[in-house]
């Protein structure tokens, strides 16, 4: 369905060991940046958790004793003087992006994410256009805190809306009221941020229709330029689930999620918005993510923070999930990596096809082996690619191959 991923290799950890010092193979860091690079900051803080997440956070009392945030960011900073001695003699010639992602950031002070940010410019280098974002809870923002935000160099945004009903917001167990997001978009733009994301989840049981024609309308009329939505995925271990098995709640059903994405094309393209990756849409070219770009098109970046992957030139790794362990590995003056595979050709192709035919622009034919162009044909005549596209040689998916695009994923990689 829209909004889902194909799953990845490297999620989770069994692969080798990482180095104490963290160090990578001369292979990997001969090229750093080549092809862009950014820096991703997991805080994984939360006040409090969402029915339907399983994302690497922590509320104050799962956390317990030996992390705090009123120490993180020199913590992560710690990270950062540990990657600026992997890479060495081999950094990369600027940072593109940066985004920093949770949890909650916007927890932490913002004097706090502008050290960070301060932090990884004085290491490497922000280019001069860098894309700089963080994500927010509408409730853990306020204009004075975007207008720091701002000041300190951040560019972009990405809210947390996932709905404008409030029958829907309880059974996610989202704390902000149903119309906070969007004021809080609207302060952004006043507080002179660039680009202003609002970020959705359709599909959830007990969602009407109309609930998310109405969650449209107040995402177009907050002038945003980016919109982000997902299907509603049920993980395993979540109290979202639990209320499934129970049979409190319907399992969500892959028909509404196909109406739902529908009708989000629908609005958002009537509304000026267009496609460029199966659940992103965008006003200009401007708005688009970049740092989604950078992992949707194998770029190089490097992790920092508990449960953060990383990837240079070729060699992926993972940190340890727990902050307390995090923060001890690094007060040793370990790498708090976990593990890290090398990705073979194969591995690297698989992932190359997997990610690039999730975006407008799609994928040359003829990175395709036999098999791939086989199944290629087939999607053709199944109307999954564009006909136009493909007759110039690439692959590129119709609106009905977005609602199908893990299928279409399967038969070019068969």
């Amino acid at each position: 369905m829209p909004g889902t991923l194909v799953a990845m290799p490297g999620v989770l950890p069994d692969g080798e060991t990482v180095p104490v010092d963290g160090s990578l193979p001369a292979t990997a860091t001969s090229a750093v940046g080549a092809r862009g690079f950014g820096v991703y900051v997991h805080v994984p803080f939360c006040a409090s958790r969402c029915g339907y997440c399983d994302f690497n956070t922590y509320t104050a009392a799962e956390l317990g004793g030996g992390a705090s945030r009123e120490a993180y960011a020199d913590t992560v900073l710690a990270e950062l003087a540990l990657a600026a001695r992997v890479l060495g003699d081999n950094p990369p010639p600027r940072v593109d992006t940066v985004f920093v992602g949770g949890g909650t950031p916007t927890l932490l002070p913002a004097d706090d994410l502008a050290r960070i940010l301060d932090g990884i410019d004085r290491t490497w280098g922000l280019a001069a256009d860098v894309e700089v974002t963080t994500e927010a809870n509408p409730e853990s923002v306020t204009p004075e805190s975007l207008r720091r935000l701002r000041a300190a160099g951040y560019t972009r945004i990405s809210l947390g809306m996932q709905s404008a009903s409030p029958g829907v917001l309880a059974i996610l167990d989202r704390k902000h009221s149903a119309g906070r997001a969007t004021d809080a978009a609207l302060e952004a733009r006043d507080a002179g941020f660039e680009h202003v994301n609002l970020d959705l989840i359709y599909g959830t049981p007990g969602e009407r229709a109309e609930d998310f024609a109405a969650t449209l309308e107040q995402v177009v009329a907050a002038g945003v330029d980016h919109v982000s939505a997902y299907a509603l995925i049920v993980e395993d271990g979540t109290r979202l689930a639990a209320r499934m098995r129970r049979g409190e709640l319907a399992y969500p059903s892959d028909d509404v999620a196909a109406d739902r994405y529908l009708a989000a094309e629908a609005a958002l393209d009537a509304a000026g918005l267009s496609w460029y990756e199966v659940s992103n849409w965008a006003r200009t070219d401007a708005a688009r993510c970049r740092h989604n770009l950078l992992y949707w098109t194998g770029a190089d970046w490097w992790g920092l923070g508990p449960g953060a992957h990383s990837h240079v030139g070729g060699v992926r790794w993972w940190n340890v999930k727990h902050p307390t362990t995090y923060a001890q590995r690094l007060a040793a003056g370990a790498s708090p990596g976990l593990a890290r595979e090398v990705l073979t050709v194969d591995e690297a192709h698989m992932e190359d096809v997997m990610l690039r035919l999730r975006l407008a622009s799609g994928l040359p034919l003829a990175v395709l082996d036999a098999a791939g162009q086989a199944g290629a044909e087939r999607a053709l005549a199944d109307g999954l690619l564009a006909a136009g596209d493909y007759a110039a040689g690439r692959a590129v998916l119709t609106l009905r191959g977005r609602l199908l695009a893990d299928a279409v994923v399967r038969d070019l990689l068969p």
